[in-house]
């Protein structure tokens, strides 16, 4: 029985993984910030933003870089800002949306 030859992508998302790393961590993150884990969360979704933002610069997808920029500067756990509440909470799992819909669509040819 002859075998298939399998076809390679053409395309390569190097942006995905660091995404879903960042999105389990925010979509976890009420529960993390409430047990005190609120500098994890900060520093996973700042430093996780920067790599996901630098992806995004090599794949031209220059529209990316301003959120991501944002995200790191919100989620910043060098001087963070005195965010509580039902909005900051409501934020968590919103960012971890923004990334997972960036690790989807950014990608570039694969040479």
């Amino acid at each position: 029985m002859a075998q298939k030859q399998r076809t390679p992508s053409q395309y390569q998302r190097n942006a995905l993984a660091p995404s879903l790393i960042a999105a389990a961590i925010l979509f976890l993150a009420p529960a993390l910030i409430t047990a005190g884990w609120a500098p994890l969360v900060q520093f996973v979704a700042a430093i996780f933003a920067l790599i996901i933002a630098w992806f995004a610069f090599q794949a031209r997808h220059w529209w990316w870089i301003p959120v991501f920029v944002a995200v790191a500067v919100l989620w910043n756990p060098v001087a963070p800002f005195p965010f509580t509440g039902p909005v900051w909470t409501a934020a968590q799992p919103a960012a971890a949306v923004v990334f997972l819909a960036a690790g989807a669509t950014i990608r570039i040819v694969r040479k």
